[in-house]
Order: C-alpha cells, then structure tokens, then sequence
C-alpha cells in the first residue's frame, strides 16, 4: 500500500473508532436517562478505565457505571500514578464560579507583596487541614490578596465562637493569622454582626462541601489542603 493509501486508511479508522466512541457515549446517556428516572443527566463521558463512563447527574453528583448503566458507583476516582482525585478534579471544572460576584465584603481580607493574584478560600478556625493550608501554602504565597471566607462546621462545637471572635476583632487579618500560625485568639468578646450565615449559605449554594475549599480567580473550586507546588501552578 502507497504511504497515501496508508494515512487515508489510518485517518478512516480514526474516525470510526470516534463514531463509534460516539455511539457509546449516547446508549450510556439513553439508558442513563432512563433508569436514573427523576434526575437530569449533564453529561456522559468516558474515564481513563476501559468500559467505565462518568454520569452528571444535576445538580453536579458524578456517578461512574459500565456500558450498560447496570451498575453505579459514586466515589472518587483517584489516578493512582499522581495521587490525583479525577472526581475532585472534574467536579471544580462543572463548578466554576464567577469570582467578581462573591461577596467580598464578607470576607477577611489579607495581602503578601503586591497582592495582584486572588484566590478565596472557605476555612473553618477548627479544621486540622485549614491549619495545615494556612501554615504550610497560603503563608508562603507571594503577591497575593486572599479572602477567608469563615466557615465553621456544626461538628466543630466551638468553631462559631472563635469565628465571632475573628471576626470581631479590630485587625481581623492579624487575628485569623494568629489563630492559625499560633493558637492566640485575640482578647474581643465577639459581639459583633458577623457573616458566618451568610458565608454559611453561600458555600452551600456554591458546592462547598468540606473545609478547606480554594476558588481561584478563573473559577475553579479546589477542595482540600492544597500544597504550594500546585497552586502555584494552577495560578499561572
């Protein structure tokens, strides 16, 4: 066969291979509409695991089943060559947040350097992993304007206490920072209006589901205690 014969045969099995991956994609989201009756299928897409397709289902739980929809797992899928979380990672990218409406004003406002980046960030005065954020990424970034948004859980008792008293402090920045780095709560007595019902509903509203919970100024959501290597990367 001539070199031409050879790139027009190689390009018409590419396209059938896509066809044909089409196909898949579209029987999985018909039996997937029918069977997950009552909830809207987003989207239908296939994973790095041959016969294993991911399901959005509104309002963005992802699902993972095999061809024929007749088994369904919900889970993270972790690649485990870089420790990456794909169900993580896929539910920041359906999760994207317009970052100039937030309410700022709700936040604690801390800046390093010229503070020309942004990123915000729900974070709960009791959380180990918001500790280990705060100390070991947040704290080393460069040229950065963060806003902590407080966030106290209910299975932290005596988180909404020392989030009032943050909040109500005269330097609020300097106080979130020595509660963090050092264990100091600062001496007010937290009688103040605070923001944590507001900030409480809005992370709802928004898919914040555990503390820590990073948005960056492009809109992803990025759970967890993120190191600085792949922020840094991801502000880039």
């Amino acid at each position: 066969m001539n070199p031409l014969l050879k790139k027009i045969a190689a390009a018409l099995y590419l396209l059938s291979l896509s066809a044909h991956a089409a196909d898949d994609l579209n029987t999985v989201r018909a039996e997937a509409t029918r069977k997950f009756a009552g909830h809207d299928v987003l989207s239908v897409r296939a994973t790095p695991i041959k016969g294993v397709f991911e399901i959005t289902l509104a309002p963005g739980q992802i699902v993972y089943t095999d061809a024929h929809v007749d088994y369904a797992l919900a889970g993270a899928l972790i690649d485990m060559h870089t420790q990456v979380n794909l169900t993580e990672q896929r539910l920041g990218q359906l999760h994207r947040i317009d970052f100039t409406k937030l309410p700022l004003a709700q936040a604690i406002k801390t800046i390093h350097g010229n503070g020309a980046r942004k990123i915000a960030v729900f974070s709960d005065p009791d959380c180990p992993y918001c500790h280990r954020l705060e100390r070991d990424t947040l704290a080393k970034l460069d040229n950065v304007t963060i806003y902590t948004f407080l966030f106290p859980l209910d299975q932290h008792a005596d988180a909404q206490r020392k989030a009032r008293l943050i909040w109500c402090a005269a330097d609020r920045s300097k106080a979130w920072q020595d509660w963090m780095q050092d264990g100091n709560l600062p001496v007010a007595r937290g009688e103040c209006v605070t923001p944590l019902s507001a900030n409480l509903a809005m992370g709802q509203q928004l898919g914040v589901r555990a503390t820590p919970t990073l948005i960056l100024s492009s809109g992803e959501l990025l759970p967890g205690a993120i190191d600085i290597e792949t922020l840094e990367m991801k502000l880039k």
